[in-house]
């Protein structure tokens, strides 16, 4: 009779760990933070009560290059573009090197 397929035992590791193992943790928090950012934009312009065409005008940017800002699976957006956002919405973004894990 043949055993079953032994799975990976990842019992009581992390999920930063695993994603470290599997090479992908630096790419997983690179599309959170996208999110993040998008999600906390869409929520201020929200608040603010500020449209799509408005905030494109403000960031003199076309609504297309909003429309890639604002979405959280396009992490394809330049630093300038989301500090220009950030600005127009009287935030800044704030960013620092910290040691690896």
């Amino acid at each position: 009779m043949k055993k079953p397929a032994r799975k990976a035992n990842h019992s009581g590791s992390t999920l930063d760990s695993l994603l470290q193992e599997d090479g992908i943790l630096e790419e997983v928090e690179a599309v959170a933070i996208k999110r993040v950012i998008a999600w906390q934009l869409a929520q201020i312009m929200k608040t603010k009560k500020i449209s799509k065409k408005t905030m494109a005008a403000r960031m003199r940017t076309s609504r297309s290059q909003l429309d890639r800002l604002l979405d959280p699976k396009n992490g394809s957006v330049q630093l300038a573009t989301i500090t220009r956002a950030a600005k127009v919405v009287g935030k800044k973004i704030r960013l620092e090197l910290v040691d690896a894990a």
